[in-house]
């Protein structure tokens, strides 16, 4: 048993009895506690909940595919050995880029697919499949919720080799789209931009039985600097004097902010309209607006430079889970982790969920490399304040195990399974209980889910005369063992319960062992 199992003040209600199981309201309080604790018979601890996650970026090719040349079937198995490791890991859920630069590692009828799949935008894999289904189905098999990752507004990356496809926005629509540096963006100011990133999250929101939806930092592009070091203006000359010409009076900052915002709160609205169980989550540059920064904090203002008014959107509500990259070590006083940390809480005022972004790809071979002391040190002090989640980027730092970080997450941080905590805003409803019925030779458990629909995963505690042992398995009717465990010895109970696609538990089902 490890650390995330006890913080528990108030057990649950008693059991009451039943033909065949016990059911009990389940009470959540947050864990981060010390590992013993006393064993009450038929009472089984509040959940562990946090949400554990990673991002795979396919841009690039930083996390998968490893390359751009390679075969449907060793995608597959790089996509493989990057779940595996993730349920090793015992985390809980997968951030997957799908939409790169204004491209799909998806079939898509909007854009084409891309390049960092194929090597040629436009070019499906070989032999063809479906990268996002695959995903998908290997997520979900392993109880690993999986999030669909889109860049907003980027149209090419300086790594891009390509020729563009003809069904690109660039060419579809190339007064949307502006060079800017060895980038092309497109212009959130211009009407067609916005409505092709919107249509493309739809279109996947739709067709395939995402857990998530989440948007990076890339709204206005980072700024570059001129010859001399001044920064160049992003080009949206054309969308300000429209804009200007059909009477708007905001300054060209609020504008574009307000552009932003626009897509923030409508992704929002309409993701939640086609599918109410599906979270939205975005990923912003971890400093806020200067104005309301922590003394002693400075750095680059979104605010000012991407045109992000992270604030405005937890104030308001438009996004179920905030992932600020706050990417500094935690004795960086400018930029300071702990402060940041606190900062953006102490936004969260509709009790949104807050899951910072860690820089764990900071751990590599260089002189600046972080120990991974660093990592482990931040989930500490995020536990410490209450906090419920984060996101590690990137993948491929824990897939090469980069000083040993995986494997200490595993034994001293990620000790037990974890479910992801529940958004009760988008829906309150618990499923049904699973229903308990023992085999004729006591020998087994059959597990049975009224409520396959509403259930995404199922929460199992089996006590034995030392301790309760915790699991969570994807929701399927499934018989139980009930011999001996070989290190823990004989199971004296078992308890069950249902978990939603939005994270509510289910009255819980008991069977004791005579």
């Amino acid at each position: 048993m490890g650390a995330m199992l006890l913080a528990c003040s108030t057990p649950p209600e008693k059991p009451q009895s039943i033909a065949k199981a016990t059911k009990t309201d389940p009470t959540m309080v947050p864990q981060n506690a010390p590992v013993s604790f006393p064993v009450m018979p038929r009472e089984a601890p509040p959940l562990p909940r946090e949400f554990r996650a990673v991002w795979v970026s396919t841009v690039a090719n930083i996390d998968w595919p490893s390359r751009r040349d390679l075969n449907s079937d060793k995608q597959k198995a790089e996509a493989i050995v990057i779940l595996d490791n993730a349920v090793q890991l015992k985390l809980n859920a997968i951030v997957l880029q799908v939409r790169p630069a204004a491209d799909a590692i998806y079939p898509s009828s909007i854009e084409p697919w891309s390049e960092f799949l194929t090597g040629e935008q436009g070019r499906p894999p070989q032999p063809y499949y479906d990268p996002l289904q695959f995903w998908l189905e290997q997520a979900h098999a392993r109880g690993l919720e999986l999030h669909a990752w889109f860049n907003p507004y980027r149209a090419r990356t300086a790594q891009s080799k390509s020729v563009m496809a003809s069904n690109h926005i660039s060419r579809m629509a190339p007064q949307a789209v502006k060079t800017y540096g060895d980038l092309q963006w497109m212009d959130p100011g211009e009407p067609i931009a916005m409505q092709q990133t919107l249509n493309v999250i739809l279109d996947v929101v739709r067709r395939y039985d995402v857990d998530g939806i989440h948007i990076d930092d890339y709204f206005y592009p980072y700024p570059i600097k001129a010859a001399n070091g001044n920064e160049v203006d992003f080009p949206d000359d054309p969308s300000w004097i429209a804009y200007l010409q059909s009477g708007g009076r905001m300054a060209r900052a609020d504008w574009r902010r307000s552009n932003v915002n626009h897509l923030v709160e409508t992704v929002n609205l309409r993701v939640h309209q086609e599918k109410p169980w599906v979270k939205f989550g975005v990923s912003p540059f971890g400093i806020g607006r200067p104005d309301r920064l922590p003394a002693g904090i400075s750095g680059f203002s979104q605010y000012d430079k991407l045109y992000a008014d992270v604030e405005l959107w937890l104030a308001n509500g438009w996004l179920d889970y905030l992932a600020p990259q706050l990417y500094w070590p935690i004795g960086q006083g400018p930029q300071a982790f702990k402060v940041l940390h606190d900062y953006w809480l102490e936004q969260n005022v509709m009790a949104r969920h807050v899951w910072p972004g860690l820089y764990t790809s900071r751990i590599d071979n260089s002189d600046k490399s972080w120990m991974a002391d660093e990592i482990l040190n931040q989930v500490d002090a995020m536990r410490e304040k209450g906090g419920n989640g984060h996101v590690h980027f990137s993948m491929a730092a824990l897939n090469q195990n980069r000083k040993d970080i995986r494997k200490r997450l595993a034994a001293e941080k990620y000790t037990s399974q974890a479910v992801i905590p529940a958004s009760s805003w988008l829906d309150k409803k618990p499923p049904g209980s699973p229903v308990l019925e023992v085999s004729e030779d006591k020998k087994s458990l059959q597990v049975s889910i009224p409520d396959l629909a509403n259930t995404r995963l199922l929460a199992i505690w089996k006590r034995t005369g030392q301790q309760w042992l915790f699991s969570v398995v994807p929701a399927q009717s499934m018989r139980l063992d009930l011999s001996d465990d070989s290190q823990s010895g004989a199971i004296k109970q078992i308890t069950v319960s249902a978990i939603s696609r939005t994270g509510q538990e289910s009255m819980r089902s008991s069977y004791s062992l005579p």
